[in-house]
Order: structure tokens, then sequence, then C-alpha cells
């Protein structure tokens, strides 16, 4: 059984935001409120507001990690993380702003500011992030020697920028998703990450003048791997070097070779009973390469229904047994099957009305 404690979903008292990320590594991040609150399932008395501050300070930061997809990661882990989500392949060269090279010598893992739409960086790992990324950049009619300093350009000393301004400031030269590609080459470079959003929109900034400085990848790319197993074997358990490599996009080879690095972190203890609310794009159900044993088979396409798309969920006792949505301030809760809703989930309801600040999500049976 895939364990509840590692993941933290036994909601230990007093960890921040912060100390959150750290053990998960990353907090997959496409949909901001689907990332706070996987927050909330993880720690109480945390709220959104604060989830926000964290990235407003910069503690946490909102880019491109595992498998090309919009992650929060806290800023001390940018280095090696950056290292193994990009190959190790990019350079930040000497300039204020540290620039660097063309669109012809890398591309970024993936592109999105909007949910299922990232592209991953797929069994080929870096190259295959860097060849998806070229070829969207095509399709999108963005081409030119110069792409990486056309978007590094616009973004240097604005503050954080909308799609739209950024669209604006590059006359013509990308449109809609060709912006944000345009973006992501130049994050995989180091050179740029997500800021907070602005009514409700994703913003893009420079990393020089929203962190101090490119993010310059750890050039110690075993000690990064290193680091990698250590953290994913901590908050996954069991797990497996396949398991690795499906998370963090990483060739099987290489993510075994991780593996064989961290030492085998004893086992957590054994997990209480429990009913929690687990948001879209959660960790517990996407830190896997599969969800058998986790999600029943025959409620598989409720809660993975296609598109990328992993719906919010009602774990119980370390198994998903109903799904939850929200629309606007009303949410519901369905249990599969018709299945009587389990002890503590009124507390879970009520806990994520606090945190979003919601009419209360009303629990029911379903069909």
């Amino acid at each position: 059984m895939r364990s509840v404690r590692a993941q933290l979903l036994h909601r230990p008292a007093g960890r921040t935001v912060g100390e959150v990320v750290r053990h998960l590594a990353a907090v997959q991040a496409q949909d901001l409120t689907a990332a706070a609150l996987a927050f909330r399932a993880r720690s109480p008395g945390l709220t959104a507001a604060d989830v926000a501050a964290a990235q407003e300070s910069r503690e946490i930061v909102r880019t491109w990690g595992p498998r090309g997809t919009l992650h929060l990661v806290h800023r001390d882990d940018l280095p090696w993380l950056h290292a193994v989500t990009t190959g190790g392949a990019t350079k930040c060269a000497a300039g204020p702003k540290g620039t660097a090279g063309t669109a012809g010598t890398a591309g970024a893992a993936g592109a999105a500011d909007t949910p299922g739409t990232a592209g991953a960086a797929g069994p080929k790992g870096a190259a295959g992030g860097l060849a998806g990324t070229l070829r969207r950049l095509r399709e999108e009619g963005v081409t030119g020697d110069d792409l990486l300093p056309l978007i590094t350009g616009v973004l240097e000393g604005e503050g954080p920028l909308t799609k739209a301004e950024l669209e604006e400031r590059l006359k013509g030269r990308a449109r809609g998703q060709g912006v944000v590609h345009l973006v992501a080459l130049a994050a995989r470079h180091g050179l740029a990450v997500l800021g907070p959003p602005r009514a409700g929109k994703p913003t893009y900034v420079h990393a020089a003048d929203w962190l101090g400085g490119p993010v310059v990848a750890e050039p110690d790319r075993e000690r990064a791997l290193k680091e990698l197993a250590v953290r994913y074997r901590r908050a996954h358990h069991p797990a497996a070097p396949e398991d690795l490599a499906a998370w963090s996009g990483l060739p099987l080879g290489e993510a075994r070779a991780a593996w064989r690095l961290a030492a085998e972190p004893p086992p957590p203890e054994p997990d209480e009973p429990g009913a929690r609310l687990l948001p879209a794009f959660d960790e517990y159900l996407l830190g896997w390469r599969g969800r058998e044993g986790v999600v029943p088979a025959a409620h598989a396409a409720e809660v993975h229904p296609g598109g990328g798309i992993i719906r919010p969920v009602v774990l119980v006792d370390g198994v998903v047994l109903g799904v939850w949505t929200r629309r606007g301030e009303r949410a519901e809760v369905r249990m599969f099957g018709g299945q009587e809703p389990p002890q503590g989930l009124d507390a879970e309801v009520a806990d994520v009305r606090r945190f979003l600040a919601a009419r209360p999500v009303r629990a029911s049976r379903g069909a």
C-alpha cells in the first residue's frame, strides 16, 4: 500500500509552505488553486494566502520542472532540479543578466499557462524536451536565430508580465502559446521563471530580476541526481526506479543510476485511518508510474478522464473512494458506488472551505 505518511497526508502540525515543498521536492502547479490545496492537505492551519505569500517572497518559485510540467519548488532547490530537468546541457554565459546562447542550442522542457497543456520531457529526457519545444515554436510560427535574446531582452528589468503584455512587447514575433514557449526556452537556460498571478493570469519574469541572478544548474550532475533520488525516495514509499523515471522524466537508465546513489530511507510509520480531500493533479496520484491499488479500476475514468486531467479525489485510508468538484463558491463531494461519506470527511470539507473561504462542500452519495 502506498504510504500516506510519506506524502505528509497525515498532516503533521507546524509544517510551513517551504518545508512541505522541500519534502516533496516539487508540487505540480499548472493549476495554482490545486497546487495551493496540496499544501492544505499536508499541513493544518495553512491558508491560500500563506502559499501566495511564499511565492511573493520568492521562497517558492513556479517554473518548469519534472516532466517539463509547471511546478512550485523551493528556491534553494532550483540548482539541482535545473540540472536534472535540463539534462545539464545549459550554461549561463557572462553578462549582467546572465545572457546565454541561441534557440538552436537548447529548448524548453515544456510550456503552458493552462492545465493539461504542459510538455513533457518524455522517454528521451532533456533531448525530447528540446525537440518538442522547438517543434512547438515552429508550429506557432516562432522562428529565428535570436529567440533567446529576444525574449530575455523583453523580460529584462520589466518585472512580472502577463502573456498579453509580452505579446505586445514582442511586436508580432510571437503570439499566444508561442509567447509561453519562448519564456520556457529562457527558463531552460535559467533566465526566466513565473511570477505571482495577476488578476488570475500567469506572469513571467526574468530570473535575475526575481531571484537576483540566473538559475545556474548544479555542475556536479551526480550530486544533483543523488539529491533527486534522496528527496523522491523519502516522499514516495514504496517506490522503484521506474517510478522515479516516470515522475522526473529522466531516462530509465539514469533514474536507476540516481536510485543507486541514494541510501534507502527508513520506512515510514504505519498509516492511521482517515479521510483526506486531495486536489487535482495531486502528487499522491502522479508521483508513481501507475495508480493500481490506489484508484479502483471500475472508477479509473472518473479520476483520470483523459487529456492529462487528474481530478480532485476523496482519499480514504490510502484509497480513492470518490471525487469532488468546485464551481465558484459551490463544491460537492461524490462517493463512488453510493457509499456513505466516511468519518472525518465533514472536517475536511470544513477545512477546504476555511482554506478557500468558500461555502460548505456537501458530501453526497454517488450513483
